[in-house]
């Protein structure tokens, strides 16, 4: 279930405890029943406001077991959502060799500089995952960068604007030797492409913490007054199988290279049926949040099992709340 931290109270009900996310009443909002065309599950969706609405492009498997991206648009982020008739954005592997396995996994981040919105997705190689980039204005027209990472990488979102004049790629790079582990990494590049400067942001632990051996990026990272908020996720390899759950950390605003805090805990996890059974058991795997900044609200829109797509809401009051309680992070 969700983690929760304790309210600042007194007396008899001082042991009373409130949810960090709540859970949409309706969810799974989004399942391959509401899907326009044929498809095996519909998952792990990055997620934008786009002219007043909430725009998500969902990762959808199809029966051969190949996933692509379809745009979802509703005007509440809840309900009514109009979903386009055949996918929106393909796997082009005559032009895109690295993409002959499908894309998946996207993160959008509008970038002001640019005028335009960056996606970056997962491209499944022969050789194994990596890290694609395209560009669009209008979600119907987009721009392949092609690989910007080698294999294997994924998890990865750029941030929304250049600090200290390079652009900054959080992602999960898997080494082959020199690094024991699978941490999240930040890279450094001067136009989008060429990426250097890499070091590791948020390593696993070890041991028999939540996140040991594993973690990987979530929702791009959201800038507030207190720092860049990072979701990340963590893997526990359990007698049953992995477990998926989410924790928080907060990184420096003008040096995100540095990490001011991290949770011990985690705050998300499985617990509802739909994200405990499906393709593949209790994930929970978000890949887009939108904030409105007048209420505070988050929505956090996720994958449920490998199978289908729910909402969890927060405030970012509450979040930042609960990560500066949070420790300084120690390398373990």
């Amino acid at each position: 279930m969700a983690r929760r931290f304790e309210t600042k109270l007194v007396g008899p009900d001082k042991h009373l405890y409130r949810e960090l996310f709540k859970r949409a009443s309706n969810n799974p909002i989004l399942t391959v029943r509401d899907w326009p065309y044929p498809a095996n599950s519909v998952f792990n969706p990055a997620a934008t406001m786009y002219k007043g609405k909430v725009l998500l492009l969902a990762r959808v498997e199809d029966r051969r077991g190949f996933s692509h991206l379809t745009k979802a648009v509703s005007d509440d982020g809840i309900s009514n959502w109009v979903i386009d008739e055949k996918p929106t954005l393909e796997p082009d592997p005559d032009r895109f060799p690295e993409e002959e396995w499908g894309i998946e996994d996207p993160r959008i981040t509008w970038v002001e500089e640019l005028g335009k919105y960056v996606i970056v997705y997962t491209s499944y190689s022969k050789g194994g995952p990596l890290v694609s980039m395209a560009l669009t204005e209008d979600f119907e027209n987009f721009e392949k960068l092609g690989p910007i990472m080698p294999p294997e990488d994924k998890d990865a979102a750029l941030f929304p604007r250049k600090i200290n004049g390079k652009w900054l790629l959080i992602h999960r790079p898997i080494p082959a030797h020199s690094v024991p582990g699978a941490h999240i990494w930040i890279s450094m590049s001067e136009d989008l492409k060429y990426w250097g400067q890499h070091q590791i942001l948020i390593n696993a632990r070890k041991g028999g913490w939540w996140d040991a051996n594993k973690v990987g990026l979530n929702a791009p990272p959201l800038e507030t007054p207190e720092g860049w908020l990072i979701l990340y996720h963590g893997v526990k390899q359990t007698a049953a199988g992995a477990i998926y759950r989410l924790g928080l950390a907060l990184l420096d605003l003008e040096n995100p290279f540095r990490v001011l805090r991290r949770s011990d805990e985690w705050v998300f996890g499985p617990s509802e049926l739909y994200e405990r059974e499906g393709d593949v058991d209790d994930v929970v795997f978000p890949c887009g949040w939108v904030h409105n900044e007048k209420t505070g609200e988050i929505k956090m829109y996720y994958g449920a099992a490998d199978t289908c797509i729910a909402m969890a809401t927060t405030n970012i009051k509450d979040l930042l709340e609960y990560i500066k309680r949070c420790p300084e992070p120690k390398m373990n």
